[in-house]
């Protein structure tokens, strides 16, 4: 299978897609939550995989209560990260080939991401990563989070081509929702999330990892 056109530009998720951190998230919030008293369900933390700050404040304020200390679980939240991510933080299968395959066919690419810029940093500075992208969409850099289009938009507008012509990769559902309100062509890669019926439907494909994604660029060229 083809995509359906030949890719101008490749528009990146972050976590979940390049890195391996969605798991360390969920480690990190679940320790933090124990240690101030309350429970996470597994299902809470999965429903604000995607979501920009703001958004996931409002999952926990309505699942915890308007009392919860939000900026208190953050910050217990990020110290809790940042130390699994010491020893852990590792790329997903087939990112370096992708990448690789992207400079060979000179197609620029961006990350469009719910996270920080400092953190984004971080992880892609960890692995000399940060030098291969052509710019990173960032908190602050959009007005409204994923599900929205707006990171999506505005990666594509930082790298001059129209949203059409490009694919973007994700691994959450409200990343596919905002690649497929852009006009994006979307393909999701599964990792702490299954595809839906409505995922399913917004997707040019599900891939099982990015050395598929590697291949069907190569065959659209």
């Amino acid at each position: 299978m083809k995509l359906p056109r030949a890719p101008k530009a490749v528009v990146f998720d972050m976590d979940g897609l390049i890195f391996d951190t969605e798991s360390l998230y969920r480690d990190a919030m679940i320790r933090a939550s124990e240690e101030r008293g309350h429970d996470m369900p597994l299902d809470l933390f999965l429903s604000m995989i995607g979501l920009p700050g703001n958004s996931s404040r409002l999952v926990l304020t309505g699942h915890f209560g308007e009392a919860f200390d939000v900026d208190g679980f953050w910050k217990v939240s990020s110290a809790h990260f940042y130390e699994l991510a010491q020893t852990q933080l590792c790329l997903k299968a087939g990112v370096v080939e992708l990448l690789d395959t992207l400079d060979e066919f000179a197609l620029p690419r961006a990350i469009a991401t719910s996270s920080r810029h400092q953190d984004a940093e971080h992880h892609l500075e960890s692995q000399n990563l940060l030098g291969r992208f052509h710019t990173v969409v960032a908190q602050g850099d959009y007005a409204n989070g994923k599900p929205a289009p707006d990171p999506f938009l505005t990666a594509a507008a930082r790298l001059g081509v129209d949203p059409a012509d490009c694919l973007a990769l994700e691994d959450s559902h409200n990343g596919i929702r905002a690649a497929s309100a852009a006009g994006m062509m979307a393909i999701m890669v599964p990792d702490l999330l299954d595809p839906t019926e409505e995922i399913e439907s917004l997707c040019v494909r599900i891939a099982r990892d990015l050395h598929e994604v590697e291949a069907l660029v190569r065959a659209s060229r």
